[in-house]
């Protein structure tokens, strides 16, 4: 599946939620208008677990940075339709790992997503959102900050585990767990060390996430001068069969069948 097929997919959605958005108005007339409605940054936040601890000091480090407007929004607070109806012209969403980042898929051609990740956390080892927004079609820029210092991130072992505690594990394990400062490859998603660490708060460091975005801003594509992309990505072949028969001592053929991808 190709961005088109997900933008299709946002497009509908929001049509049966009644959401417009100024992307939706094409008119060469619009386009200062829309530009001036774009330029704002959404933060997501969050209320009870995976906390951006100085939350309030991100804002004003990424208002004064990109001299914009940032306001954010909470799954807690907000109904979903009112955080799509934000999110779907925003110029960058800013949010700690999560399935909230899933809404990504509204944000408009030209826009960033920059998510964060806590202590101990690989973001090269969970990259959902990451391909979301490098799919052909999405048009949006990605951008990941990871947090490498240890002080700067709280911790909850006595939580249940299913929110990252350890409390129910042998000392020995926890022990290891607490060593540890880089979570290894696991399976999804009920690894004790992942959930832990992907439970922790985080003071985010402003100098090292503001490198990160000057850095992503030097190399991100202008999609803003360019047309929406009106190419079919095909789907996978369905139905693919690999025959082989042997035709002398010497001579084999090998016979490969498929049905077209359901798109094309």
């Amino acid at each position: 599946v190709s961005g088109n097929e997900i933008r299709q997919f946002a497009r509908a959605l929001m049509d049966k939620m009644n959401i417009s958005r100024m992307e939706d108005n094409g008119s060469a007339e619009d386009e200062k208008e829309k530009e001036k409605k774009n330029d704002y940054i959404v933060v997501f936040s969050r209320s009870t677990t995976r906390l951006i601890l100085n939350e309030a000091e991100l804002i004003m480090a990424l208002a004064q940075e990109f001299q914009m407007r940032v306001v954010t929004v909470s799954l807690e607070e907000q109904s979903f339709s009112s955080i799509i109806q934000v999110i779907s012209c925003a110029s960058m969403l800013v949010s700690m790992h999560g399935a909230q980042l899933i809404t990504s898929l509204f944000l408009p051609r030209g826009a960033a997503v920059v998510e964060l990740f806590p202590f101990a956390v690989n973001p090269e080892h969970y990259t959902p959102y990451k391909t979301l927004a490098s799919l052909p079609g999405m048009e949006l820029s990605y951008m990941s900050w990871r947090n490498t210092k240890e002080e700067n991130t709280i911790t909850h072992p006595d939580r249940p585990w299913e929110q990252g505690g350890i409390a129910h594990l042998e000392k020995e394990e926890q022990k290891k767990i607490l060593a540890s400062k880089d979570v290894p490859r696991h399976l999804c998603c009920r690894n004790p060390e992942w959930l832990f660490r992907i439970y922790q708060d985080t003071l985010v460091d402003i100098p090292s996430i503001l490198q990160v975005l000057r850095d992503g801003r030097k190399t991100k594509p202008n999609y803003k001068k360019s047309k929406p992309v009106s190419t079919v990505h095909p789907g996978r072949v369905r139905e693919s069969q690999c025959q082989t028969s042997v035709q002398a001592t010497n001579e084999a053929r090998l016979t490969v069948s498929w049905q077209i991808p359901w798109n094309l």
